[in-house]
């Protein structure tokens, strides 16, 4: 911390020194202040602040005093949450705390994997997690503890005979994660393979993509469909399809203050920061959900981290894992709040089983026809990796229905169509508004040319699902059509006859054996035209030992997986499943399609 103030390293923060941090934590930074803000360290009288004088100041904030720094120790947050990195594109911030506690995230879930000898542990002191990532094993190893087989193992490239990955493999693996990592609703704007390549450089963007991961692995498992008994959270007049539309971090928040309640506490929080940091909340928390283990002896402590040091040690007596410090838990820091109290829902989440009668009334409500869930998965994730502002899609039926969502996405692939001024309701607090923008949404479909026979507002104002799935899929298609316009040769709009046509001849130009007749042919499920044209793509990209005859369900499956973690090492962005390709599911068929034509273009 002193070192990040002392940018000349002479062992002195000086005037000109402590200017520039002001500056850039945009604070205010003239002579005054700045004078100001050393008196309140210096104590030989020097005008400026050697180590001892800093280091003196810093222990009394430690120990909960602030004396005569009050104005410095509000600097020195401040500071602390960005420690500075000088990489080849500039001077990038990123808070130290977190890439902490993340790398001992990755060594708990990690752990005993015997691919990742050579990467592990990663230390927590400086950028060691960003320096591991390199050559792309880890973050592929974390990915599937995200969401299981989201990545083929079989197409990752391993070390072999302790001899370390070749730069061209490394890139393999690299754009395999990026684009498995998208499949999953990870936003990757700005962030390529050369990013994740030089780590060490751009740790920002690192840690960036690393949060996101780590979220969806701490929250994935939170709903209603792999824990039911959230039902208990249910709120008097509220019905299981409110419960279903909150998000994770929603339903944490609800769990946590139901915990609360049912203690006899009359402490409620609204956030997993400033509500949480004295400690308090999680005092009560654990105490409530494990009261023989866990103790409350942290009430009675007045200071703020000895108490937040008591939590992380209730927390380990009941196996939660330990990866933040009690100084995440004392600042605030929302991230690693959320983390941790996620680690401590999925140790332990203390709701009592549902009854037989229970589970018999909820079930049906709870299950949803599996091929409209897989296409409102493709989609929404489609949608939460477009990179739009303060945008993500949670549940496709819930959050379209007032839709500010379909506004955003239609004007985000076709922009400046949607008159935000005039025509939409940007604050849609009744049923009249939000129809109003579904509406609007319908006849913006119809301006592109899309076929709504029987779509209006209502149905998706309504939730109404094979009539929204079809909306967001000529949404879909149309995003992918428009760009793959930009690079063909075609010089119009590119119609399916045209990627059919240009994909056989790809595939019989390369001298390959298979053909296909249309999305809807079925001898698209063994997988073999496909992997035929990723031939195409890069003739050393696939083992075709791995290659079954895919004459049963399961080789054809095997066969799915492997084609699509090979595509994407070769950089094609998509979002069907194995299973879609099994099924021969049309239209992600055409995607899948697409997304190998849109690389072929690119790359000539």
């Amino acid at each position: 911390m002193f070192e990040s103030f002392d940018k000349d390293n002479s062992g002195q923060i000086d005037a000109k020194e402590m200017t520039e941090a002001l500056v850039a934590l945009k604070e205010k930074a003239d002579p005054a202040t700045v004078s100001a803000l050393i008196a309140e360290l210096d104590t030989d009288g020097s005008q400026t602040i050697d180590f001892s004088e800093f280091l003196a100041v810093i222990a009394s904030l430690r120990s909960g005093s602030t004396g005569k720094a009050k104005n410095f120790a509000k600097v020195y947050e401040k500071q602390k949450e960005m420690i500075k990195v000088k990489g080849a594109a500039g001077t990038h911030s990123y808070a130290q705390e977190e890439m902490s506690a993340f790398a001992e995230h990755f060594n708990n879930v990690l752990k005993d994997d015997p691919d990742l000898g050579y990467l592990l542990p990663i230390s927590p002191k400086g950028i060691d997690l960003a320096l591991k990532i390199a050559d792309g094993v880890l973050l592929a190893k974390f990915i599937n503890k995200c969401v299981a087989d989201t990545i083929d193992e079989r197409a990752l490239n391993k070390r072999k005979d302790g001899k370390p990955i070749t730069v061209f493999k490394c890139n393999e693996n690299l754009n395999l994660v990026i684009s498995a990592a998208k499949s999953i609703g990870v936003q990757t704007v700005n962030l390529g393979s050369t990013e994740l390549s030089k780590g060490g450089e751009f740790p920002h963007l690192v840690l960036g993509l690393i949060w996101q991961l780590v979220k969806i692995q701490l929250l994935n498992s939170i709903s209603l469909k792999n824990i039911p008994e959230l039902v208990r959270l249910l709120n008097e007049g509220e019905t299981l399809a409110d419960l279903m539309k909150l998000p994770p971090d929603q339903l944490l928040l609800r769990w946590f203050n139901f915990h609360l309640k049912n203690a006899g506490h009359d402490k409620r929080i609204t956030n997993l920061s400033s509500d949480v940091k004295d400690g308090i909340a999680y005092t009560v928390l654990l105490a409530q959900l494990a009261p023989s283990t866990c103790d409350k002896s942290a009430l009675s402590d007045p200071d703020v981290l000895t108490r937040a040091s008591k939590v992380l040690a209730n927390a380990a007596r009941i196996d939660v894992p330990i990866f933040i410090q009690a100084s995440d838990i004392a600042s605030g820091n929302a991230r690693l709040n959320l983390a941790f109290t996620a680690a401590i829902f999925n140790t332990r989440h203390g709701l009592e089983e549902l009854t037989e009668a229970e589970k018999a009334e909820f079930a049906g409500m709870m299950e949803d026809d599996v091929g409209d869930s897989r296409e409102e998965r493709a989609f929404r994730m489609w949608m939460n990796t477009l990179g739009i502002p303060d945008f993500y899609v949670n549940s496709l039926w819930e959050d379209c229905k007032d839709g500010l969502v379909l506004l955003k996405v239609i004007d985000h692939i076709e922009p400046g169509i949607v008159d935000w001024k005039k025509k939409v309701e940007l604050n849609p607090d009744n049923k009249f508004k939000k129809l109003s923008n579904c509406n609007y949404a319908v006849d913006l479909g119809k301006q592109m040319k899309f076929s709504l026979v029987g779509i209006g507002g209502v149905d998706i104002h309504d939730g109404k699902k094979k009539l929204l799935l079809a909306f967001v899929w000529q949404l879909m298609r149309y995003h992918t059509i428009k760009f793959l316009s930009r690079l063909s040769m075609f010089g119009h709009q590119v119609k399916d006859e045209q990627i059919i046509e240009w994909a056989n001849k790809k595939v019989k130009d390369a001298g390959r054996p298979s053909e296909m007749k249309s999305f809807k042919d079925k001898t698209l499920a063994t997988s073999h035209f496909f992997f035929d044209l990723l031939y195409t793509l890069n003739g050393d990209i696939i083992n075709w030992d791995l290659v079954t005859d895919g004459d049963s369900g399961e080789n054809k499956l095997l066969n799915a997986k492997y084609a699509i973690s090979v595509a994407r090492k070769l950089n094609c962005t998509i979002f069907l499943l194995p299973e879609d390709i099994v099924e021969v599911k049309e239209k992600m068929i055409l995607t899948f399609v697409a997304a190998m034509m849109t690389v072929a273009l690119q790359s000539s």
